[in-house]
């Protein structure tokens, strides 16, 4: 009863100030924080059953697909082949498992890796069941047309082409 009535006569911001130190913090405190962290991460994770750090990881190359997806610019780096890989080498140690277990022949699965075939609809469904529908056929498709808007958009040879075919277009002056 008194610790009310002491508590009483003080407002909710005086509480909170008298409980609350605010602390800077150098660059160097950060990254020591940071280390702290990522070794305390690694070590929860390493007594981790190996289906649930599988399933993070998955997770985790889900958010950074829909991260990428979000963003207005293309990275070269980043092509649906860059993200199916890093999908593989969560999973397997060779290709070619990954490749039976999905029923396509290996040499099709290096040329999409590889970027010199674009995968089959059929085959960004049976990722998106591979997955256990953690990394949805939307987000994959998703990822291949960031891909492909760019080839259209930056394929100048093709428009010279393709320019000689079209009579009589649209003329506007805005």
């Amino acid at each position: 009863m008194k610790t009310e009535k002491k508590l009483e006569k003080y407002s909710s911001e005086e509480l909170v100030e008298s409980f609350v130190f605010p602390i800077e913090q150098t660059k160097a405190g950060q990254e020591a924080d940071a280390r702290i962290l990522k070794k305390l991460r690694e070590e929860k994770a390493n007594h981790m059953p190996r289906e649930r750090r599988l399933l993070f990881r998955i997770l985790q190359l889900k958010f950074q697909m829909e991260d990428y997806i979000k963003k207005a610019d293309y990275n070269v780096e980043l092509t649906f082949g860059h993200f199916l890989k890093e999908y593989i080498e969560i999973l397997y140690s060779k290709r070619k498992d990954f490749a039976r277990d999905v029923d396509i022949e290996p040499a099709e699965l290096s040329q999409i890796i590889n970027r010199h075939r674009k995968p089959k609809t059929e085959i960004i469904v049976r990722l998106q069941i591979h997955s256990a529908n953690v990394i949805s056929a939307r987000i994959w498709m998703k990822v291949l047309e960031k891909e492909k808007e760019f080839e259209l958009l930056n394929n100048h040879e093709l428009w010279e082409q393709e320019k000689k075919h079209v009579k009589n277009g649209l003329e506007f002056s805005l």
